[in-house]
């Protein structure tokens, strides 16, 4: 036996902390918290998803060394793990790599009212290059039309809570342009050989495309599952942990290792760019960060 948990760490958490007490594997479907680890979960529990150690250096180094964008400003939803830690790891590596923070804010979902912050953004001296907004639907979109509509410009940077066609729709081609954001993977074959097969597989199923990379994050977890218990050759937890702990996965999310017990079970991935622009997401590639901040 083996379980699936949804995200984040507050909501999948608590599954993993209950698989890990009958001594089953549990992996979280994209929990990108470091806080999803074996140091706080147990030894047997994993999550697909990349930290957000590397979610957020992959911001960084896409704004600094890609762009140029040297300044930025932080707004950071303290709702839950993800949201908060996301912003602490971009910070901290945006800074390391030689950008300058010109202010941190906070946000916390079903507020409502975010004149408050827009304000402090308008008021800024140097104005910021890039704003980097960590937070989700259904007030993420929101914020960013008050940004807009305030006449604000920069370029806006998230991660995978961005990979959200409901995210799009409500930005459209007015608002939904010089946004960027990290993610799982793109659901074109750009980003995967194996892409093409199962986006048949999906359409044959469903009727339609897959719209958003968390459809991956699924499968592959269904797919992780697996082939490590086929490489055990039982379900039993501890031999299913030590298949996850001591081989790499290809799946379509990008190949996957994982450290040790001792490590946190940190996942060894890449992450992928993404553009939206006109309100219409763009692939703009895989990234590795380079010495991404510790958690």
């Amino acid at each position: 036996e083996l379980i699936v948990a949804p995200c984040d760490f507050d909501f999948g958490g608590p599954a993993s902390r209950e698989a890990q007490k009958v001594g089953i594997v549990g992996i979280s479907t994209c929990a990108s918290d470091p806080l999803y680890s074996s140091w706080s979960l147990g030894d047997k529990q994993f999550t697909l998803s990349m930290w957000n150690t590397t979610m957020g250096a992959t911001a960084a180094e896409y704004a600094i060394n890609e762009r140029g964008w040297k300044n930025a400003y932080v707004v950071t939803d303290q709702f839950i793990a993800y949201t908060k830690s996301l912003s602490k790891y971009f910070v901290a590596h945006f800074e390391a790599i030689g950008g300058t923070i010109l202010g941190e804010d906070q946000y916390t979902q079903g507020d409502q009212d975010f004149s408050a912050q827009l304000a402090r953004i308008k008021a800024l001296e140097t104005k910021p290059d890039v704003i980097f907004i960590s937070s989700y639907q259904p007030d993420l979109g929101t914020i960013i039309r008050s940004i807009r509509e305030l006449g604000i410009d920069a370029a806006i940077m998230g991660g995978d809570s961005y990979d959200d066609p409901g995210l799009w729709e409500a930005l459209g081609e007015k608002f939904g342009s010089d946004i960027y954001f990290v993610t799982h993977t793109w659901m074109k074959a750009e980003a995967n050989p194996a892409m093409p097969e199962f986006i048949e597989l999906y359409k044959a199923y469903h009727g339609t495309e897959p719209d958003t990379s968390f459809v991956a994050t699924g499968w592959d977890t269904i797919m992780l599952m697996a082939e490590a218990v086929k490489l055990a050759g039982t379900t039993d937890g501890a031999a299913v942990a030590k298949a996850l702990e001591t081989n790499e996965f290809d799946l379509l999310t990008g190949k996957l290792s994982y450290k040790s017990a001792a490590e946190g079970h940190a996942p060894d991935k890449a992450a992928v760019l993404i553009e939206l622009n006109k309100g219409k997401p763009a692939f703009i590639g895989w990234r590795r960060p380079a010495n991404p901040p510790a958690p």
